[in-house]
């Protein structure tokens, strides 16, 4: 468990997951609107000495980001609807390939990820303080 009590704590937080990633890694991350999941992955990105800017695929559902040490698949399902969805962009092959796929939401469809996936759950407590869990299964 960790307590971030700012932005750029998550921030720093991300950019210490990223030190021994390597490729074929899933971090499957929860957490409520606004709980800190995209900060994370910014200090990810930077941890991994990508100079991507990091922005919530909300829209367009997945981000790819190149120039680092390893590619980064920056997945989020909040508005997907069915698991046939996730499927279609070709999930398996990324969660399979030559990079890290970091995914928010992911606790919306939890049967397709893979059991050696990283889970991060990140909660709200008050102000901008939030409690950061990981575990092996959501």
């Amino acid at each position: 468990m960790c307590i971030s009590n700012s932005a750029e704590e998550t921030i720093a937080l991300g950019r210490d997951h990223a030190r021994n990633a390597r490729a074929g890694e899933v971090l499957a991350l929860s957490g409520d609107l606004g709980a800190g999941k995209t900060q994370f992955v910014k200090g990810f990105v930077a941890g991994l000495d990508c100079p991507c800017d990091v922005t919530s695929p909300t829209f367009t559902l997945l981000h790819e980001y190149a120039g680092g040490r390893l590619p980064i698949y920056h997945f989020d399902f909040y508005r997907l609807d069915q698991r046939e969805a996730v499927l279609r962009l070709g999930f398996d092959d990324y969660a399979d390939g030559d990079g890290v796929c970091v995914i928010e939401w992911a606790d919306r469809f939890p049967e397709v990820i893979p059991d050696r996936a990283r889970w991060i759950s990140f909660e709200i407590k008050e102000g901008d303080v939030r409690v950061l869990k990981e575990s092996k299964r959501a």
